[in-house]
């Protein structure tokens, strides 16, 4: 293959491949490397994943001279749509494969968190055990994440894109959601297997292990209730899509959902549900969002600490009610019997 002349032999784009794909299946027909065939297509000394991240007008046409490919379809393979600040949340190869993709097949969608479906099978990723998430959460349950999962793809995509966004930007949204909002602590009596006596003592280290807890876990309490308990814990921030597995992206992008459609009631959520110390740190992560949400935020938590402290009083003296007046049949009514 020598000279710049067009190729002899040419595979089309495949729906939504990217160009580190498209080269890869390339080379070997032309016994090269994908190196060497981005050499071939007049682009020495350039790699091609930052190709398809950032490709010139010039490096487009240059390929689509090489192969016969519309300039539109070349651009197509690649990342240009998306902002600098989505680069850090792109894989180099599919995050999760499709049942019925080829493996040798890498497309767009499935270098993104916050995609769980093939763009062209419509069917649900795989985890690394082979699992689904409509197998993990429960057909209901994911039916009703779903939709706010998607709510939540829509605001990443927004984001990414550079578009309007509303009140709230992703990052600022991620901050309450990975804020901890409680003291670490040991697995709780529902977090924990069933597990005999000897097994017990045997996973002592495992019972008394302090997790961090976190506001997501208030947000999706679905998840809170399927998470295996060691790895529930997410990273922080951005870090928490882009190094996140398969169920804790997908969480994530639903409580985005859920914070975006109500973003008042969910922080108040958060916050009845934070101890002294915990609400110091979930404030800290508000300071980020809107003035106008923050005061929103504070009048309606007053009321709502306000009406919570007088449930539980209210619990609180019927307990003892009922309990003194079990008191009074046990010590009066027999009182003169004991000698």
């Amino acid at each position: 293959m020598t000279g710049f002349g067009r190729l002899p032999v040419v595979y089309p784009p495949e729906v939504d491949e990217r160009l580190s794909s498209w080269a890869a299946r390339m080379a070997p027909f032309y016994a090269m490397t994908v190196s060497e065939f981005v050499a071939a297509l007049g682009l020495q000394g350039q790699d091609v994943f930052d190709l398809e991240w950032r490709l010139s007008e010039g490096q487009g046409a240059l390929i689509a001279a090489r192969t016969g490919l519309l300039p539109e379809a070349v651009q197509a393979m690649t990342f240009r749509e998306l902002g600098p600040q989505a680069r850090m949340m792109i894989a180099r190869k599919n995050r999760l494969p499709c049942p019925h993709c080829p493996e040798d097949l890498h497309r767009k969608a499935a270098a993104l968190p916050w995609r769980f479906r093939c763009p062209v099978h419509g069917m649900e990723f795989h985890d690394a055990t082979g699992e689904t998430l409509s197998a993990r959460f429960g057909s209901d349950h994911f039916k009703k994440l779903e939709e706010y999962a998607g709510a939540g793809a829509t605001h990443l995509d927004a984001w990414v894109r550079g578009a309007g966004q509303g009140d709230l930007g992703v990052p600022e949204v991620l901050q309450v959601l990975t804020a901890r909002h409680r003291r670490a602590s040991p697995p709780n009596v529902d977090e924990q297997p069933r597990m005999s006596l000897k097994d017990r003592r045997d996973y002592h280290d495992f019972l008394t292990t302090p997790i961090i807890r976190q506001a997501l876990t208030v947000v999706v309490p679905e998840y809170d209730q399927v998470a295996p308990v060691l790895t529930k814990p997410v990273r922080p921030g951005l870090h928490a899509l882009t190094q996140g597995s398969l169920l804790q992206c997908f969480s994530l992008t639903a409580g985005i959902g859920r914070i975006v459609e109500d973003p008042v009631a969910r922080a108040i959520d958060v916050l009845l549900a934070s101890d002294m110390n915990g609400q110091e740190r979930v404030r800290e992560a508000l300071r980020s969002w809107p003035l106008s949400l923050r005061r929103s935020i504070s009048a309606r938590f007053w009321r709502a600490e306000r009406d919570e402290k007088a449930h539980q009083t209210a619990e609180k003296t019927a307990r003892q009610r009922q309990s003194h007046k079990y008191r009074l049949i046990q010590s009066h009514k027999y009182r003169y019997r004991i000698s």
